[in-house]
């Protein structure tokens, strides 16, 4: 199947021709179904806090000890998907048609002013013309003017405040003073990004960095990291054999956030709050944002210090058929099925019920935001069968679940909330000692998506993802977080909603 040439390209990656076989029987086989036992709800599954519940969670938060807290922020890749409409729009003009009123076009050109980035110098004044909404689509995507269809979303002009204009990536700086600082009085940022990026988000970093150290009373420690080129999985042709370019080479694609993986298990702090770039709002909601924030973190130490605390009882324990270590048994077996949802094969030997269980404990923890669905875009909270007769909550999106069957259709339908990608994560275990989280990867949870390469169709193959598969096998919570907290912006106009205007 593979020349010495592709062996040589293969191997120039930091992969192996198995992997790489691997991967073409993979994307040959599929991936398996999830088996859905329920959705997630506030019946069992997602905890509803009340104002008093919430307030003890911060107060949790305040005075439990962490080894170093950091706020992870996958960037990665431009933001041409934000502008598919635009530039669908400037194609019709450029060929002498014009858009509907109504259209992505019509409303950028006739809201123009209400956008962050609306330069006069380039945009001029509206006009509800055919000329204007072309020269306002060119402006906002084309090279002489701002070039945004070929740039990333984090470095793209979000909100405009009276006393400046700030990009997404200046948002996430703001948050990550108000909520994750360090004892030291340092915010750390890990922010995944393409490396031909980098250059965009070293010159975005340096224009604010040190405006806002005066103003929050801060020193930034930020990161940049790339997804790994050892990731990348490769494509193959319709009929499943390896996709090939004009010149003969194979063709690797990025392999999805489930990448990024690699990218956390390299941190080094133990409490991690993971947030997307496109999902920040105007700092006049960076109250609610940061409160709810700090609620996960609170709910996350408090999971991991009573889960610490059984490990170490489970430590103190000589004989697994002793009486007190079946009542500890037991204890945590509610407990894992009450909060975590996680039921467990039964078992009638006392040794293989405490290894079980020391097993289910013993691994990363990641309380998850949850939002009341509102009709959003995103994958969903669920309880899931394990393969080893276990169940716990995960979250799915809808390409891993089977549509055909009745039975998952009336379980979608049943569903309350969604994820909005609001993660906090505890990455070390009751020793100190750093998880390897590439150990609880779940490699039968990837996609597989339909692309094509200069007009060619192909199948691609994604690693799982990051909050899906890869952390599938974590010891998971859900908690119900408000709306106002969930503010992307997938497509340009988004930045038209409140939420986005100072």
């Amino acid at each position: 199947m593979f020349s010495q040439k592709d062996i040589r390209q293969i191997t120039d990656r930091g992969t192996t021709v198995k992997k790489v076989l691997s991967q073409v029987d993979r994307l040959g086989k599929g991936f398996p179904w999830m088996k859905i036992v329920s959705p997630a709800t506030p019946e069992r599954g997602i905890q509803v806090l009340d104002e008093a519940a919430c307030e003890r969670a911060v107060h949790y938060y305040e005075q439990a000890k962490v080894q170093g807290k950091c706020k992870f922020v996958p960037a990665s890749g431009a933001a041409s998907r934000m502008f598919k409409d635009i530039f669908s729009g400037l194609e019709t003009l450029r060929g002498g048609g014009d858009v509907e009123k109504g259209s992505a076009v019509d409303t950028l050109a006739s809201n123009i002013k209400s956008f962050a980035f609306y330069d006069p110098a380039l945009f001029g004044e509206p006009a509800d013309t055919r000329e204007y909404r072309l020269k306002a689509a060119a402006a906002l995507l084309e090279a002489d003017g701002l070039g945004y269809g070929s740039k990333p979303k984090g470095v793209l002009d979000f909100h405009r405040y009276p006393d400046e204009v700030r990009t997404a990536f200046a948002e996430h700086l703001v948050e990550a003073q108000e909520y994750m600082r360090n004892p030291d009085g340092t915010a750390q940022l890990v922010v995944t990004i393409s490396p031909e990026h980098r250059p965009l988000f070293e010159a975005a970093l340096e224009k604010v960095k040190a405006a806002y150290e005066e103003k929050y009373g801060v020193t930034y420690a930020v990161t940049f990291t790339y997804q790994d080129k050892a990731t990348d999985t490769v494509a193959v042709d319709p009929k499943g054999r390896p996709f090939r370019k004009e010149d003969g080479s194979l063709l690797f694609r990025p392999a999805g956030h489930g990448a990024l993986i690699y990218n956390l298990n390299a941190l080094d702090a133990e409490l991690v709050s993971i947030k997307n770039i496109d999902n920040v709002a105007a700092e006049r909601l960076l109250g609610v944002t940061a409160r709810y924030k700090r609620v996960l973190m609170g709910v996350c130490l408090e999971l991991r210090d009573r889960i610490f605390t059984y490990l170490r009882a489970f430590d103190q324990m000589q004989d697994p058929a002793s009486e007190d270590c079946r009542r500890l048994c037991d204890k945590v077996e509610a407990f894992l099925d009450k909060e975590l949802c996680i039921q467990l094969p039964l078992t009638t030997d006392p040794a293989a019920r405490l290894a079980m269980l020391r097993s289910k404990l013993d691994r990363p923890v990641r309380v998850c935001g949850m939002v009341r669905n509102q009709g959003e875009p995103g994958g969903g909270p669920f309880v899931v069968a394990g393969k080893d007769g276990s169940s716990n909550l995960q979250i799915l999106e809808s390409v891993q679940i089977d549509m055909r069957e009745a039975r998952s259709q009336s379980i979608l339908e049943r569903s309350t909330h969604f994820n909005p990608v609001d993660l906090v994560c505890c990455l070390r275990n009751y020793k100190g000692e750093k998880f390897d989280l590439l150990s609880y990867v779940d490699e039968d949870a990837g996609f597989i998506s339909s692309k094509s390469y200069q007009g060619r169709e192909l199948k691609a193959l994604e690693l799982p993802g990051l909050w899906n598969g890869a952390m599938s096998d974590w010891n998971t919570l859900f908690v119900e977080v408000p709306l106002e907290t969930f503010n992307p912006v997938k497509v340009v106009l988004d930045l038209l909603r409140p939420a986005h205007q100072v």
